[in-house]
């Protein structure tokens, strides 16, 4: 089936322009046939930019609040021009995260790509992309452990993809974390198709008027978008940008299953909650900042 544009319809009160939904079986076929790059979402990372004497208090931090480990830290190029920056892997039962701790200027546009998406093959998933939708800000580059690209979808959701020399073999999650994208009415049609595209996922939901506390505006209502696919979750936040911090600086929403104690065993780590808990959408969640200024999403189910 094919997909169909979303129009536009203005919502009355104190409501977001939102567009209309657009039944999901129309959403869920792909744009045009290319190939299946994903791998599973325990591949899939979140890219975590901190000063280079925040590396060691994040790290601290994060394992503290979710459990896991860390590889070992090594300092590297990972970019196509000359750079040096700390590297190294959280893996933690609710999610993973890159991080880099840059001891030189971060070249252009690293920083500003939000995942990691491990892909079987690097041309197939970069000429799929396009053929999706998307731009191709850095083509593919050799790293020290096999090659990268940055891609952009419409609406300017930057995101890396990367292969691996030798095949990594990472334990699945016990919760999938979910990619937490906001974008504008005016492109999430687009990015939708393109993203469903390329992912060869599915819409699983899409409720044109979700609470608005989720996005900090309790009075409000705005459109929220749920994608799954072989890379994982992704939760699409349609708004017209008027947005209260920490809202928009979230890139990851972690699901836990106690969120009280997760959040107990975050402050002793020294994790600010800058959201205190709310309950929408059948879950409780809240919104943390960690020491070096990554912010995330903590929710679980609702009791």
């Amino acid at each position: 089936m094919r997909i169909r544009s979303y129009a536009a319809a203005l919502l009355t009160g104190a409501c977001l322009a939102l567009p209309l939904a657009v039944p999901l079986d129309a959403q869920a076929a792909p744009k045009a046939a290319t190939p299946a790059v994903a791998v599973a979402p325990q591949y899939d990372t979140t890219h975590v930019y901190v000063a280079v004497e925040d590396v060691d208090k994040f790290v601290a931090s994060f394992l503290a609040t979710f459990g896991g480990q860390s590889t070992k830290q090594v300092v590297a190029t990972v970019t196509p021009t000359p750079s040096s920056t700390t590297s190294q892997l959280l893996q933690t039962p609710v999610g993973t995260v890159s991080l880099f701790g840059f001891k030189t200027p971060i070249p252009h546009p690293f920083g500003a790509e939000r995942t990691g998406y491990l892909v079987t093959d690097m041309d197939a998933a970069t000429k799929a992309a396009i053929a999706a939708g998307a731009d191709v800000l850095v083509e593919p580059f050799p790293d020290p452990i096999g090659r990268d690209a940055v891609i952009q979808w419409p609406g300017g959701v930057n995101m890396q993809l990367y292969w691996h020399t030798t095949t990594p073999n990472y334990a699945a999650f016990q919760t999938v974390p979910e990619n937490r994208v906001y974008v504008s009415a005016h492109k999430v049609a687009e990015f939708v198709k393109d993203f469903v595209a390329f992912s060869h996922g599915k819409v699983v939901s899409d409720d044109a008027k979700a609470p608005g506390v989720e996005i900090g505006r309790p009075s409000d209502t705005y459109r929220r978008v749920r994608i799954e696919s072989a890379f994982g979750k992704m939760t699409v936040l349609v708004t017209d940008g008027h947005l209260p911090w920490p809202y928009g600086r979230e890139m990851t929403g972690y699901e836990v299953g106690d969120l009280d104690a997760t959040l107990a065993k975050a402050k002793a780590a020294g994790v600010a909650v800058v959201v205190e808990p709310y309950a929408a959408d059948h879950r409780k969640a809240a919104v943390v900042q960690f020491p070096g200024g990554y912010v995330a999403e903590i929710h679980a189910p609702a009791s």
